[in-house]
């Protein structure tokens, strides 16, 4: 051994072996990142093939045969530890729950072994969940604790949603909701052989997708499924079309695909659109067209790229013209092979091509739509989302779709957030821990977030969730490593960076986003160039002890432990942002949502609730990590039927005025409650006293939601539920009543209602008629008859419904007046007609129409729905009134079931006079009425300021005219508004005021005419004593004894002559208001019609009269022409006929075709009567405008005074043949030859009293 060096293995040495193999097992893992087991290396003394022996060799005998049993026992010692290892490992893995499976059922849940105890090592879990096509996976992690280590490099959860694998541990996951891309999700689960935490406990469910938010992956290989229409949908011959739909494409390396292909019965291609080499085209039956000169390409001729992009082409068979819309931009395209082609209908669309010599586009296709019409460019580019395709839409029902080829996104131009928003993005904080999720209740002044991370460093301060900041960092590797190992060197060095710092910052989501390799500069003498690598990271703050930290002292930080990256890597540039916050904002429009930090929820109350709350999220997009809402969560918001019954009861109570929309929101509210609700007893009685309340309003105010109003009633009585054999819900103006009904025994059925003792509502009897009913229904038993079976089978109920009111049922076309209740019967949800039996119908006429049921006959009729554009209206087919309805009912038969009703032409008129010409005659009589009035005051305050002008005869009859005028127009204008008011005294009272004042303008227009033939034809030798004080007590006191023997003819029931009726109304009683006025129409034509027929004929004699005689007069003045003898006389004509009243016979003309071109007349003219009298015999008459200068002028339009006032009787007569015409134009006939006769009488007042006996003496 040659004197070998000896080496003695001692105590030592072994000691010292099992020193290193400790320190080999502990560099596992960096120091200080937790409790790691080791491995059991051997010393190297134990790891030699010999031993070196020494020169006792007895000793070292003894010292080997020690040391081999040593070795034997440890090995022993090993292999028991690791059978026991083993043994547990499985029993442990044996005893928890299977965790490698396939999930198919439509919700569940699954865990980590063991969960919630501590999960075992070295498992390799895997759940495959699936869910049929047009669903997606959602999962939510109820609870999740995984070993936590910078990027999940021991124990880990990997969750693959279909478009992306993302690996959790820690916490990280936990609360937060996934979903996938397609119909499969799946999750894997791994652990090592070292430190078990409890794991994690999932749920999952499917949520059905609309087509809207999925793309389909067009199928490259003709084996695979194709994806084509549904067989339930059929394409039409077109010959014209428009097709839009949108596309992206892998491979831009100019090969040749289709996009879509049509084919016939035959297989034969039919319609297609693709690329070739020599461009885009549009195959059209046998024609290719190309479409590259329509839209522009890229350097390898392809219109689709990565992104989408929408197509639109638009076809026309006649003009041969192809319009292509895409990228904004239209232009046509000339094909004039297309010419009269036409393409043949029940073919097979498939998306891709269906031929082997060309492949199908390598890409995606989204939003396929397909029209039998042409867009033109406008339409294109204003074609929206909601624009549904009518041949091809793309929707779930239009397609078959292999769920393989489905992917669902979040960002597809017509697609909708998928529920829930937040996924994988504004959750992956993958060493965060919980603190990324936090809730702000806003509803309060200091708001109070909440997180299930503990926090060692709180004292119970109120923590507003973490700040959020972008790292963005340059880094130069001298090493050239990979990019994974240098992402893994930079986060344990941020890790280790901020791991003992003064703030609480965690590291989360760090991405290598670009590398480049940096070339050196000359001077600078490396063997290798630099790789600059451009790195991103979040960070997050954990802010409880409510110290800021500015973005510069993080930098400071960073740039501090430059020199502890190591491996290679040197920082150069730092850049630190703060995340922005989400803005504030409305969303909806009664929902203010305040500025809020990522990842806090907010809460804030409902709208118009005080204890319900809306929330929404900040979300932080963990790609580009900005900050965004999603969307608010109102789910709370909604309240129950009941509540939004009894608000809306509130709303149209007693008291409250309705306008036409807040009847329309209660309508539309009511008709969502039914259509969507549980209907009970209950409900619905809540349901019809609303409908009651809004039928006290105006009928103006319900003519917008009438329709709806019906329909909804229906609705109700169809749908409510009850127990027992029939249900009745009354109110004060609205009555429902259903009842069972058995169809295989049905003998037939009677319906009654009938007004409650001592109540206000009413009550339905059923099976039996009571005597007095208000309305009644009696089904025949034969009603049934003429059903199929299935419809027997569906029938349960009979509904009745009866109206008080009738403001829904507004027809402005009937030709008659509804003077009836309504009342409405129906059998389930059957429409029932042609009965051979007829149902019998007897209804109530309403009380304010009872008296006139002798002067009109009955019209039975039922509410049409369908006239009118669907808003409905009276229809009289299949009904008729019987011979033994009365004046107070009408009793019909109908051949089917609806709402019935009753009219009558109370006015004689109603196919006269329409809707519209009753609204413009209205409009127009209203107008001239205040017209009048005005000119009529100004006449008579002329007459009144100017004492010169009264002092003869012809002023104060005009004075008494225009007087009596004025009251006539005021009273008429109050009307209307005093009628409104409801109360009968005071109605009765304006329509005795409008009917004496009629009289009395009739009776002063009757007294000019008999002044003009006293002043013009008797002369002289005509002297009557108080001449004016006579006229008065005819003009005023005539109309009061007629007006005062009409109401003593009532003995004192007034209310049965005068009253509120529907004279201002249209003819078919519907769009005016009430009015005051004589309701007989005996008094109406005795009193009015024959009082003014006796006055007309008067004026015409004495009109006919007075104009021969100053035609006679006239005609002798020779120093005239024959046009000024003719305007003068014209002017004489007009000027008598609006004072003599002459107009108002335009009423007797008004017959047969020229009834309503004289109506318009008598409107124009006899409404601005009082506006005419002032023209001609006011304004124009020449002693009336010397006054009005006189007194009401200054400058050189004042006139002086002088003596025109004080002439001589002398001069008078001289004048008196020249001013006679001229005072018929401006006065009462002759006034100034009347006012000669009262001066010349005045001075001859002796020899007339001597020889009273040879005058004419009134």
């Amino acid at each position: 051994l040659g004197g070998a060096p000896s080496w003695r293995v001692g105590a030592g040495d072994t000691l010292e072996g099992w020193s290193s193999a400790r320190e080999l097992g502990h560099r596992a893992r960096e120091p200080g990142e937790g409790r790691r087991k080791t491995s059991s290396a051997l010393p190297p003394a134990f790891r030699r093939r010999g031993w070196w022996l020494g020169p006792s060799n007895a000793n070292m005998m003894s010292y080997a045969g020690l040391m081999w049993s040593y070795q034997w026992k440890w090995r022993l010692c090993v292999l028991v530890l690791f059978t026991l290892f083993l043994t547990c490992v499985q029993h442990s893995a044996l005893g928890c729950s299977e965790c490698r499976m396939a999930l198919t059922n439509p919700t569940g849940f699954f865990s980590s072994p063991c969960f919630p105890s501590d999960y075992p090592n070295s498992q390799a879990c895997k759940w495959t969940i699936r869910a049929p096509s047009g669903f997606i996976i959602q999962i939510t992690f109820v609870d999740f604790e995984i070993e936590e280590a910078p990027n999940c490099v021991y124990d880990y959860l990997t969750l693959d949603t279909g478009d992306k694998k993302v690996n959790f541990c820690g916490v990280t996951a936990r609360g937060l909701s996934f979903n996938s891309s397609g119909n499969q999700m799946v999750v894997s689960f791994t652990s090592d052989f070292s430190i078990q935490k409890r794991g994690f406990n999932a749920s999952y469910t499917r949520v059905a997708v609309s087509l809207r938010n999925q793309k389909v992956i067009i199928p490259q290989f003709q084996d695979h499924d194709s994806i084509s229409l549904a067989n339930n949908i059929q394409v039409p011959d077109l010959n014209q079309f428009t097709l839009c739909f949108e596309a992206t494409e892998n491979k831009n390396d100019g090969h040749e695909w289709k996009a879509f292909s049509y084919s016939g019965s035959a297989a034969t291609e039919l319609f297609s659109f693709g690329k070739r080499k020599s461009g885009h085209f549009l195959f059209i039956m046998g024609t290719e067209c190309l479409l590259d000169d329509a839209h522009d390409t890229n350097p390898y001729g392809d219109f689709f790229t990565g992104t989408f992009e929408q197509l639109c082409i638009a076809w026309d068979n006649f003009s041969s013209t192809i319009g292509v819309s895409a990228k904004n931009a239209y232009k046509i395209v000339y094909c004039s092979g297309t010419y009269g082609k036409v393409i043949p209908g029940n073919g097979k669309l498939v998306l891709g091509s269906d031929r082997n010599e060309i492949s199908s586009l390598s890409g995606d296709i989204y939003n396929f739509r397909l029209w039998n019409f042409t867009m033109n460019s406008q339409a294109l580019s204003n074609l929206s989302c909601d624009v549904k395709g009518n041949v091809v839409d793309w929707e779930n029902d239009f397609w078959s779709i292999p769920a393989s080829a489905l992917k669902a996104e979040n960002n597809l131009s017509c697609g909708s957030y998928l529920i829930p928003l937040p996924t994988i993005e504004p959750t992956s904080c993958a060493n965060l821990g919980s603190l990324c999720q936090a809730t702000v209740n806003s509803t309060t002044t200091s708001p109070t977030v909440t997180t299930n991370m503990p926090d060692t460093n709180r004292t119970d301060k109120q923590n507003n969730g973490g700040q959020f900041y972008r790292i963005a960092i340059t880094v130069y590797s001298y090493n050239h490593n990979e990019e994974s190992k240098v992402q893994s060197t930079i986060a344990a060095w941020l890790n280790h960076t901020f791991q003992n710092w003064n703030y609480t910052v965690y590291v989360v989501n760090i991405s290598i986003i670009q590398s480049s390799t940096v070339k050196q500069g000359p001077r600078e003498k490396r063997n290798l160039e630099p790789q600059s690598l451009e790195v991103r990271a979040l960070l997050v703050y954990n802010s409880t002890n409510n110290i800021s930290l500015e973005e510069g002292t993080i930098r400071n930080k960073l740039i501090s432990s430059n020199d502890t990256m190591g491996d290679g890597l040197r920082l150069r540039e730092v850049h630190v942002d703060p995340v922005e916050k989400c803005m504030a904002g409305k969303a909806p429009e009664n929902y203010f949502w305040p500025e809020t930090r990522p990842t806090v929820t907010n809460f804030i109350l409902c709208h118009g609730s005080s204890t319900q709350t809306a929330s929404r999220t900040c979300f932080l997009d963990g790609q580009n990590y900005t900050s965004f809402w999603g969307p608010p969560d109102l789910k709370n918001c909604t309240e129950n039927a009941a509540d939004i019954a009894n608000q809306l009861l509130n709303l149209t109570g007693e008291g409250q005025q309705l306008t036409s929309d807040k009847v329309n929101d209660v309508v539309q509210k009511l008709k969502k409650i039914v259509n969507d609700e549980e209907i009970d007893e209950s409900l619905g009685s809540t349901v019809v006293t609303i409908f009651s309340n809004i039928l006290t309003s105006s009928d103006k105010v319900l003519a917008a939601a009438s329709s709806e109003a019906i329909k909804t009633i229906d609705a109700l009585a169809l749908k409510i539920q009850f127990t027992g054999p029939s249900m009745s819900i009354s109110t004060r103006n609205l009555a429902l009543g259903v009842s069972s009904l058995n169809s295989t025994v049905f003998s037939g059925s009677t319906f009654s209602v009938g007004s409650q003792n001592n109540a206000s509502d009413f009550q339905i009897d059923f099976g039996k008629t009571e005597a007095n009913s208000l309305a009644s229904v009696a089904l025949p038993a034969s009603l049934l008859k003429n059903l199929t079976q299935e419809e027997l089978e569906v029938i349960s109920r009979a509904q009745f419904t009866f109206f008080n009111k009738n403001g829904l049922f507004q027809d402005q076309d009937a030709n008659g007046t509804l003077t009836s209740f309504v009342v409405a019967c129906s059998i389930g949800n059957i429409t029932i007609h042609d009965l051979q039996e007829s149902v019998k119908i007897t209804i109530k006429h309403t009380a304010e129409h009872t008296k006139k049921q002798e002067k009109s006959s009955p019209l039975c009729v039922f509410w049409d729905m369908n006239k009118n554009d669907g808003q409905g209206g009276w229809n009289s087919t299949g009904c008729l009134a019987l011979a033994e309805s009365n004046e107070d009912e009408t009793t019909c038969l109908c051949n089917h079931l609806t709402h019935f009703g009753v009219l009558m032409d109370l006015t004689g008129n109603a196919a006269k006079i329409d809707a519209e010409n009753t609204r413009v005659l209205t409009f127009i009589t209203y107008i001239g009425c205040g017209i009048s009035a005005i000119f009529s005051a100004a006449t008579l305050l002329t007459y009144i300021a100017f004492e010169k002008l009264r002092r003869d005869y012809p002023s104060k009859i005009l004075m008494n005219l225009s007087t009596a005028l004025l009251c006539l127009n005021l009273v008429f204008l109050l009307d209307g508004w005093i009628a409104s008011f409801d109360i009968e005294g005071l109605c009765i009272a304006v329509a005795v005021l409008l009917h004496y004042f009629l009289l009395a303008t009739f009776t002063w227009m009757g007294l000019e005419a008999v002044h003009m033939y006293i002043a013009l034809v008797k002369v002289f030798n005509t002297y009557i004593r108080r001449y004016i004080l006579k006229f008065c007590v005819i003009g005023w006191g005539l109309p009061a004894v007629v007006v005062v023997i009409v109401l003593a003819s009532t003995n004192t029931n007034a209310n049965h002559i005068y009253g509120k009726d529907d004279y201002s109304r249209s003819t078919v009683g519907q769009g005016g208001d009430d009015f005051c006025w004589i309701m007989d129409s005996i008094v109406f034509y005795a009193t009015c019609v024959g009082y003014f027929g006796i006055m007309f004929l008067m004026n015409i004699a004495m009109f006919v009269v007075v104009m021969m005689q100053i035609c006679g007069r006239n005609g002798k003045r020779s120093n005239r022409t024959m046009r000024e003898e003719i305007l003068r006389n014209l002017r004489s004509v007009i000027s008598l006929t609006f004072l003599l009243g002459m107009t108002w016979g335009f009423a007797f003309f008004a017959w047969g075709p020229l009834y309503l071109p004289f109506v318009y007349l008598f409107c124009i003219f006899n409404s601005l009567q009082g506006l005419f009298i002032f023209v001609f015999h006011c304004a124009m008459k020449e002693n009336v405008q010397k006054q009005w200068r006189r007194h009401l002028c200054c400058g050189r339009f004042r006139l002086a005074d002088n003596s025109d006032w004080s002439k001589t009787a002398t001069n008078i007569i001289k004048k008196s043949s020249d001013n006679l015409g001229k005072s018929l134009s401006s006065s009462s006939i002759g006034s100034n030859s009347t006012y000669l006769t009262s001066k010349s009488k005045s001075t001859s007042n002796t020899y007339l009293k001597r020889n009273s006996h040879s005058d004419n003496v009134f």
